[in-house]
């Protein structure tokens, strides 16, 4: 292995170049274009052989990244945030073909208003398109997880896309010292794909459609593809393992940072994460009971290891870097459904931060465990909270006040 300093975006070009890749479908935005370059840069020097080809728009690059892998090729695209949404019709067809290849997402918040900084937003509105989910919270589980990712999609009993999901700015423009593949034991990790079970050869044609089906033979389809997400869980698992083997770093479905013995726990995904290892160090050394759990893998949703980790703690506070408007935070969502009616669940709170960016302030997170606290103590779980300062929301009203100056002035505000 040799040490680099490397972005997010950097680190995910390299593990597709460890992997092999034969083919990359393309269509810039930011903040994932910095992957495609360092890509298009190796294709055309020669460090790596097979094709990066330009579209004219994520819903084509996602198109024709599953037609490639129909053909038995290994494949890789990127994109974030308004491309990832451009493409949906394709990232929730795509899976229905059981092809696969894997997609780094860069995420970003979604319009509107606009932003160029994170949030989960856009990847979460893929949650229920049967492409499998990784999220990152280091440049080195960057780099990992497009390995990992790879040999999970492309195993027999999964054969489905894979998003490694990594936030954008605060990993994809963040250098952090990443241990990168010694080649022959990426190779010896994740072997080539020979396209066992593609049925698209150009010596052997066939033709393939979809067909138009009823209710009955599309239910069963559908459900099949849900069977093979599931699949994933225990193949996940072993990969996790052999992973841990052959590199000596392990990436469980779900970690676990001080919360063996935790009265409270904190639950978020992505890299604000390690803030939340840090206010556990701090609040360790105060005397509080407190640790954390992050999901790495979404989708399939690890409901068995996050039981495991949360049955029996007094209170969960669940920080969620997006919002179903109407509803309130996803991952709140999902750990309620998962942890209700079990003996010994525990309390959720839900907090709402980092929307567009937004940094988390220590304090926050020291608020946030007595808010669950508190709430434990009385039995009844609080009332979902944004996480935003008083100093945040008295610059909000002069900004809104200086609008409803330049309104009136240039007559908008007349009747």
């Amino acid at each position: 292995m040799t040490r680099r300093l490397l972005t997010g975006n950097a680190a995910a070009a390299w593990g597709a170049r460890l992997a092999g890749v034969d083919y990359v479908p393309a269509f810039p935005i930011t903040p994932q274009t910095e992957i495609i370059e360092t890509l298009a840069r190796w294709f055309d020097g020669g460090e790596m052989r097979g094709r990066l080809t330009m579209l004219e728009s994520e819903h084509s690059m996602v198109t024709a990244a599953a037609a490639a892998a129909a053909t038995g090729v290994r494949v890789f695209t990127a994109t974030s945030s308004q491309g990832l949404l451009y493409a949906m019709e394709m990232i929730h067809a795509v899976p229905g073909w059981r092809v696969p290849f894997v997609l780094a997402n860069v995420s970003r918040g979604l319009a509107t208003p606009i932003t160029l900084e994170p949030d989960h937003n856009d990847v979460l509105a893929a949650r229920d398109s049967g492409f499998l989910q990784i999220h990152c919270a280091s440049c080195q589980e960057v780099h990992d997880s497009v390995l990992i990712a790879y040999r999970l999609a492309e195993d027999a009993r999964v054969r489905l896309p894979v998003i490694v999901n990594l936030d954008g700015f605060y990993l994809s423009f963040t250098r952090e010292p990443v241990e990168v593949a010694d080649p022959a034991a990426a190779r010896a990790f994740l072997p080539p794909f020979t396209g066992r079970g593609i049925e698209f050869r150009a010596s052997r044609p066939v033709s393939q459609a979809a067909a138009v089906l009823g209710g009955s033979q599309y239910s069963y389809f559908r459900y099949e593809t849900h069977l093979a997400a599931l699949q994933a869980l225990p193949a996940y698992a072993e990969i996790a393992a052999a992973f841990a083997e052959a590199f000596g770093r392990h990436h469980p479905a779900v970690e676990a940072y001080r919360s063996d013995d935790a009265e409270f726990v904190f639950v978020m995904i992505g890299s604000f994460a390690t803030k939340a290892r840090d206010a556990v160090d701090r609040l360790r050394e105060a005397g509080a009971r407190v640790g954390l759990v992050r999901p790495r893998l979404l989708r399939p949703f690890p409901a068995a290891d996050l039981r495991r980790h949360l049955l029996g703690k007094r209170g969960i506070a669940v920080i969620d870097q997006n919002l179903s408007f109407g509803k309130g935070g996803v991952l709140h969502a999902e750990l309620a459904s998962v942890l209700y009616g079990e003996p010994g669940a525990p309390l959720l709170a839900s907090f709402i931060g980092g929307l567009g960016g937004r940094d988390f302030a220590p304090e926050e997170f020291y608020e946030m465990i007595d808010v669950t606290r508190r709430a434990a103590d009385s039995g009844r779980a609080p009332e979902p909270r944004l996480l935003y300062t008083a100093g945040e929301l008295r610059e909000m009203r002069k900004l809104q006040a200086i609008a409803a100056v330049e309104r009136h002035e240039d007559g908008a505000g007349k009747p």
